[in-house]
């Protein structure tokens, strides 16, 4: 044992005198001595070899986690940034449907400039998936009276204000089964034609076209326009557009379905249509 350790120990020792030759050799720039630098460095050449290659992959290992690092970093800002961006995105398209709603508003108010345009914001509606009949944020003291028409800035007939209180009105919207609104198919050989609520498809946010004169040829995607009579809804508002036609046990009889203009699944703003030059009375207009 004491024999392997002085064993090891001169070999050490030898190496380091070796080591410390060359590096004194090289040292010297003399032309004599670089037979002698030349000599001993090839056998150390692995040695130098193992350590510069050793030194290599060490200052590879730190290059590369400082990559990791830095691109970690830089990923931390490129998803602080996406979010950003996808936020301002959010909010221009919001003030992008807002444009979009302010236009057809001032549309609206141009198409029916005998009217006045009450805003109004829908704060409240009655269980279930539809908007048959809701509360909107005006009522008398903002000038709304019952049976006023009830719209969407599109030009799209919604209901009529079904009883307006001081602050707000109940609106009953044309899906309701206590609805009926005189129509118009929109198209040359159009006719006048009665839409109902129906209780069945109310659940489906259809309403019922009846009364469908014989020599009206009706198809699907015809435009329903309110006719103007009646009192309540003034001509040209959208009701919506057929999508079924049905026939009942007599052949001379017919009824269609339709598509409401409105999503009755969601609303959110409205607009009450107020008659200009009108006395303000609370009595019923029908």
């Amino acid at each position: 044992m004491l024999r392997f350790i002085k064993n090891k120990v001169f070999i050490v020792g030898f190496v380091t005198i070796i080591l410390l030759f060359v590096i004194g050799v090289s040292l010297f720039s003399n032309d004599k001595l670089e037979w002698v630098s030349d000599y001993v460095s090839i056998p150390i050449s692995p040695v130098q070899a193992f350590f510069t290659k050793l030194s290599n992959s060490i200052n590879n290992s730190i290059s590369f986690f400082k990559d990791i690092k830095q691109m970690k970093e830089q990923n931390e800002k490129l998803k602080i940034r996406v979010e950003e961006l996808e936020k301002e995105n959010r909010e221009l398209y919001g003030y992008k449907e807002k444009i979009k709603e302010l236009k057809e508003a001032l549309a609206l108010k141009e198409r029916f400039s005998n009217y006045e345009i009450i805003g109004a914001n829908v704060i409240a509606k009655d269980p279930g998936n539809w908007f048959d009949t809701f509360k909107i944020d005006v009522g008398a003291r903002d000038g709304v009276r019952n049976d006023y028409p009830v719209v969407s800035a599109s030009k799209a007939l919604i209901g009529r204000v079904d009883s307006a209180g001081a602050a707000t009105s109940k609106v009953i919207s044309i899906i309701d089964e206590d609805t009926s609104v005189s129509g118009w198919i929109s198209k040359p050989e159009g006719g006048h034609v009665i839409v109902r609520g129906d209780l069945k498809l109310k659940d489906r946010g259809l309403c019922k076209m009846e009364y469908i004169p014989l020599e009206v040829n009706v198809e699907i995607d015809d435009v329903i326009e309110t006719s103007g009579l009646g009192g309540i809804y003034p001509k040209g508002l959208i009701i919506g557009k057929v999508v079924e036609i049905r026939k009942t046990s007599s052949d001379l009889s017919r009824y269609a379905i339709i598509q409401p203009a409105v999503n009755f699944k969601k609303l959110e703003e409205v607009y009450v249509l107020k008659t200009k030059n009108t006395e303000d009375s609370s009595g019923d207009d029908r």
